[in-house]
């Protein structure tokens, strides 16, 4: 956090100080929305929750050494009272960004990917220079300013990966972060209950690029068609990515047994091998849009390849892959899914099972479908089969079933049960020696908590099904 005081604040975001005896007294540590992360010199959010209201936890916040609260009314410790907190939030991110003189701002979005382009861009990044990106998927009109927020005169590159659920919420994070780069992984089925159609996501995906400047550069998939309509709006220019096409391009791609992927990344006539350290075909997709990031914000080929290779996996349950002492694999993909995701996940546990081995795959229902959701899991029943996955799992209701009737139609052997706890019910005394686990979902639908649990089970897990 760029040092700023109480007062200047309470100018930036249009607000009002109360019971504040030191209107200079300084904000230098990031702002937190919870108050058991306050800290000396730190700035709280008090937002309301799901369970409770950050305005309860203020005086608390401020005695873990936070200098004010950010809060819709006067709480009895020095405050800046504002008519929207959540606003305010985006509004003082905004006066951070516009103190980063030296600083390139890059976006990411997309359906699907950009966490994890926006988890090998920034350690990309940080090969060269001071760099700071959303944890998780921090990505929302809280997380990105908060995320904002705790850059300072010293960030070289700031990373923010922006989600939507809606037109105009890509257009409100891009007006805070003010990106010079651009990226857009794809165009797919996520959140299609809340865009209405992919015709409409499409839309609001683009309105990154149509925020960039003149002088900046909008990061395209090649290899798909949505997105390179993208190119149409926006006056930056154009860098490409993909399968042996684009501007930066992978060739040769192989994996090996655990599925992770080699290949030749091509730019400009330069060509370097890349092998990663992350799991599934997909990563070498993202770690050729993170490349073309990379090297738009001025980075070399040859630099950039090595820095990917160093790369590790930063946000859990993404590809997660454990082996329990019994000789089980455990592959917990479940932080989000998606149909287009869902097929990936898939593609990776083919990879990962060898000859002899069952593959198991519990999935959790996909969430925020709209009204074609039915006909997406009966389509991932049927893709569930086509992979030739030994058992299915399928956990939770009427789509639950949709994708378990799918799947026992072309032959699979499913099971359909109604939450996590009956899942791991039929676990006890089913998993064998060499069995490989796929576990993906929704987030809501909890299912992650299923490969806590079989880890957790351990050897009392194994069995004859």
């Amino acid at each position: 956090m760029i040092p700023t005081s109480a007062r200047q604040i309470a100018e930036v975001v249009g607000g009002t100080l109360h019971d504040a005896p030191d209107p200079e007294i300084v904000v230098d540590r990031p702002t937190v929305i919870d108050s058991r992360l306050a800290e000396p010199g730190s700035l709280f959010a008090a937002l309301p929750g799901e369970h409770t209201d950050g305005h309860l936890h203020a005086e608390a916040a401020v005695a873990r050494g936070a200098v004010a609260v950010l809060a819709a009314r006067p709480v009895g410790v020095p405050a800046v009272v504002v008519p929207d907190v959540q606003r305010a939030l985006g509004d003082l991110a905004l006066a951070v960004v516009n103190e980063l003189k030296d600083t390139t701002v890059i976006g990411v979005t997309g359906s699907a990917g950009k966490t994890g382009t926006k988890d090998l861009l920034a350690q990309v990044l940080a090969s060269r220079a001071e760099t700071v990106a959303n944890p998780l998927s921090f990505n929302n009109e809280i997380g990105l300013p908060l995320t904002v927020l705790t850059a300072d005169e010293r960030t070289r590159f700031l990373v923010t990966e922006m989600g939507a659920r809606g037109l105009g919420q890509i257009a409100y994070l891009a007006g805070i972060a003010r990106p010079s780069v651009g990226v857009v992984t794809n165009v797919g089925s996520a959140h299609l209950g809340e865009f209405g159609s992919r015709e409409a996501t499409c839309v609001g995906k683009g309105e990154l690029v149509e925020a960039l400047p003149d002088d900046g550069t909008a990061v395209l998939n090649a290899d798909d068609p949505a997105v390179m309509t993208m190119a149409r709006r926006t006056a930056a220019t154009v860098l490409t990515f993909g399968h042996g096409r684009g501007d930066v391009q992978v060739h040769g791609m192989e994996l090996d047994a655990g599925a992770r992927p080699s290949f030749e990344l091509s730019y400009a006539g330069e060509r370097e091998r890349v092998s990663l350290a992350l799991h599934g075909a997909h990563q070498a997709t993202n770690a050729a849009a993170a490349a073309a990031a990379a090297l738009a914000a001025g980075l070399e080929l040859q630099d950039v390849a090595r820095a990917l290779e160093e790369a590790r996996r930063l946000t859990p349950s993404r590809m997660q892959i454990t082996r329990t002492p019994g000789g089980v694999t455990i592959v917990n993909d479940a932080f989000n899914a998606n149909p287009e995701a869902m097929g990936v996940a898939l593609d990776a546990l083919m990879a990962l099972t060898g000859p002899g081995q069952r593959s198991i795959a519990v999935l959790g229902e996909m969430r925020e479908l709209g009204p074609d959701s039915e006909r997406f899991h009966r389509r991932l029943g049927e893709r569930v089969a086509a992979a030739g996955v030994t058992n299915l799992i399928a956990v939770g209701g009427k789509d639950a079933a949709a994708l378990y009737e799918a799947a026992v139609t072309a032959g699979i052997n499913a099971s359909l049960v109604p939450d996590r706890n009956a899942a791991l019910d039929l676990f006890r005394g089913y998993l064998l020696p060499g069995d490989v686990v796929l576990i993906k979902g929704s987030h809501a639908t909890q299912v992650e908590r299923i490969a806590t649990a079989l880890l957790e089970l351990g050897d009392a897990g194994r069995g004859a099904p």
